[in-house]
């Protein structure tokens, strides 16, 4: 997640909060790999101690993962915008400017097949065509210039270098040349976005049902150690 492109992009508005997202995602993981150590060495060794603190490990996991999904439930309505968002400005803003950005954004024009938000239009009104966005008059389509450029990614494959070139520039209100991509990023990456929602909420499932059984049996154990050491 730390180093895909596409959710990279994605989250660009919320660049600093989603990263400190992830790192709590693997200091978790961490939690639960001392866990799963814990109930490891409690069982062999028969350690109630041991147990215990295995079973307090994942019970808080467990409580935080619930938390988690219940966030994510109630806010995902909000991605949609959150994701038009972010590929807007990575367009208008920092395509062309910011290198990382531009970068990211070609990769994913060339993995979808698409080209700028809505589609290639968007980028008569971007920095890449050396338009200023600071001033609002200036970004009116009476005062753009009336040819645009296109990043090459935009282009279709097994289309010859120079097709390529001269199906770049673009007039404004012009139709598109069949040789580039037509439609816009913003509904595709929407759409893989939705799809891993889907994975990532069916493992999670089974993931907090494997940890409800690990905790039944930890206490069961941990009662069975119980009465024997009773009856020693």
């Amino acid at each position: 997640m730390l180093s895909d492109p596409i959710i990279l992009l994605s989250m660009s508005q919320l660049n600093n909060q989603y990263t400190f997202a992830i790192y709590i995602f693997l200091a978790v993981g961490l939690l639960i790999l001392l866990g799963g150590m814990l109930g490891c060495c409690g069982s062999c060794k028969e350690s109630k101690c041991m147990l215990v603190l295995f079973f307090c490990v994942f019970l808080i996991v467990l409580v935080a993962q619930l938390a988690a999904g219940a966030w994510a439930y109630c806010n995902r309505d909000k991605l949609d915008g959150l994701v038009r968002a972010s590929v807007k400005y990575s367009v208008q803003e920092e395509y062309g400017h910011v290198s990382t950005r531009t970068v990211t954004f070609d990769a994913i024009q060339k993995n979808l097949k698409c080209c700028g938000g809505d589609g290639p239009s968007d980028w008569a009104a971007s920095k890449y065509n050396n338009v200023d966005r600071n001033n609002a008059i200036n970004v009116a389509v009476s005062n753009l210039n009336p040819f645009y450029n296109i990043p090459q990614t935009c282009c279709r494959e097994n289309i010859a270098e120079n097709e390529c070139e001269i199906s770049r520039k673009l007039k404004v209100g012009g139709a598109f040349n069949y040789s580039i991509y037509q439609t816009g990023c913003m509904d595709k990456l929407i759409e893989i976005i939705h799809e891993n929602w889907i994975i990532v909420a069916g493992i999670s499932i089974i993931i907090i049902t494997l940890e409800i059984f690990a905790l039944s049996f930890s206490l069961c154990l941990c009662c069975a150690i119980r009465r024997d050491h009773y009856k020693a």
